[in-house]
């Protein structure tokens, strides 16, 4: 995981919720840490990381991140034990 991407997941981390992370950075720290990442219909994207499923919607057509998003994508990361 390179610098860029320990800053996503620190942005993610962050309290109150931000509402300034893009999709591409969240997909980047994903691919990063070995997720699968599966294009749906319309705008659903399926994450998969240690055999767990987070399905979400990609924003469109801003590239701003959703808070509930960002928030559901914490608490994935939590389930998944990345990060506490």
């Amino acid at each position: 995981m390179n610098k860029k991407q320990q800053k996503t997941l620190l942005r993610i981390n962050a309290k109150p919720t931000r509402a300034d992370v893009t999709w591409d950075e969240i997909q980047s720290f994903f691919k990063a840490i070995g997720a699968e990442i599966h294009e749906g219909e319309g705008s659903k994207v399926q994450i998969i990381l240690n055999l767990k499923v987070l399905r979400l919607h990609r924003p469109h057509p801003q590239k701003d991140m959703k808070k509930y998003s960002v928030e559901a994508i914490r608490d994935f990361l939590i389930n998944t034990e990345v990060m506490e």
